[in-house]
């Protein structure tokens, strides 16, 4: 049976959608997919002129105003929680930067509906399985992400190839977050781990919110996006959630995105990535890992204090510091971390094997990192044996 799809757009603001909106919704409409589906969309800091110029786009969907800009984590939420009332089986969520491959929906719900079946078929008393299913339900499913070029568009008949933006999204042991495979020519290969071992199946560490499919029971289990985020890194700690409560995200390879990705270099995108990849991990690590991690987050805090002196933003360092210096968003903090650890059903040490010792942010590699890559890759190699919890 077909499954009811909501589709959620990200969330609008100033002149985005003027911007980007009319090809991505252009892919939607021609979406080869036979069940039903509907668009949901936020307005942020919604403008009469902003919220016409939706209607006139998106005359289907349903729009959720937002007199302020209340950020990406709970713009995406509210639309997510409109659909959720409404009894759709997927959520799936797209930037609006991004242009789809026609079968692009559909891919992505054959990957999860694949599954289902096997582990429907395993309770039956079939055991038989692939190579690399592991038996855990699929809680979110990431299409294959590729950098947006005139000539590689679905209109191409050079389907699926060019250069890619995701392969899904790699957490390193400090928290931070990139891009699996970004800058690279997609070849179809066995994929690799970061050490070069052969990969047999399509876990992902987290998916990328540009273009990912959650299971409804999942997202009723684990939740939304951590809205205390406001954005970047959210769908980080959304996918960390989903290996904690005996979910699993993975990689749908077959089914193809165009991303109009471009690297931001905004002091404001610093803070938030700087500040969000602590709280990431002070919810979602077991205590102990955090302590055999903290000396190399001391390290890693007097490079960063250090780097964020002579690129221009050592004042919103501070200003991350000074948001762990204030009780109230500690009380927050250890409130949702309470919540998080009532999920766990998975250990840390099965988990940490999708995360990474090395960073791999290309735009701003130089020679401290790769030096930094090495030390940081030796100390993850060694506490990765001493992680038993």
């Amino acid at each position: 049976m077909n499954k009811k799809i909501a589709i959620i757009i990200s969330p609008n603001y100033k002149d985005y959608a003027r911007k980007y909106l009319a090809e991505g919704v252009d892919s939607l409409r021609k979406q080869d997919y036979a069940g039903e589906m509907k668009i949901f969309m936020t307005d942020n800091e919604s403008t009469e002129e902003s919220y016409g110029y939706l209607k006139s786009m998106l005359p289907e969907a349903e729009i959720v105003r937002n007199i302020n800009n209340d950020g990406f984590a709970k713009g995406n939420n509210d639309a997510i929680k409109l659909a959720l009332k409404q009894g759709f089986d997927y959520v799936i969520l797209f930037n609006m930067d991004t242009v789809l491959e026609t079968d692009c929906i559909r891919k992505m719900v054959e990957a999860m509906d694949d599954e289902k079946l096997f582990l429907d078929s395993r309770l039956r008393g079939n055991d038989k399985r692939e190579v690399g299913n592991d038996g855990k339900e699929i809680g979110a499913v990431q299409a294959r992400i590729m950098l947006y070029k005139e000539n590689l568009t679905p209109a191409s008949p050079y389907k699926g190839e060019g250069t890619i933006n995701s392969l899904g999204n790699v957490t390193h042991f400090l928290g931070f977050g990139y891009a699996l495979g970004y800058g690279e020519e997609y070849v179809r290969l066995p994929r690799r781990s970061e050490y070069g071992t052969p990969r047999n199946d399509n876990n992902i560490c987290y998916p990328s919110g540009a273009a990912v499919l959650f299971n409804k029971e999942a997202l009723e289990k684990v939740g939304l996006f951590d809205e205390e985020f406001w954005m970047y890194n959210e769908d980080q700690d959304l996918g960390w959630r989903l290996w904690l409560a005996g979910y699993k995200c993975v990689l749908a390879p077959d089914a193809v995105a165009y991303h109009k990705y471009e690297f931001s270099r905004s002091i404001k995108k610093y803070y938030f990535m700087d500040r969000n990849r602590i709280m990431a991990m002070l919810k979602n690590y077991h205590w102990a890992t955090l302590a055999l991690i903290f000396p190399a987050f001391i390290i890693m805090e007097l490079g960063l204090l250090f780097f964020a002196a002579r690129k221009g933003w050592f004042k919103e360092k501070i200003n991350v510091y000074k948001y762990f210096l204030q009780s109230k968003n500690w009380r927050y903090i250890m409130a949702a971390r309470r919540q998080v650890q009532k999920l766990r059903q998975v250990k840390d040490k099965d988990i940490i094997k999708l995360f990474s010792g090395k960073i791999w942010y290309q735009e701003i590699g130089d020679g401290k990192l790769k030096i930094a890559n090495v030390i940081f890759s030796a100390y993850w190699k060694l506490i990765k044996i001493l992680i038993r919890w």
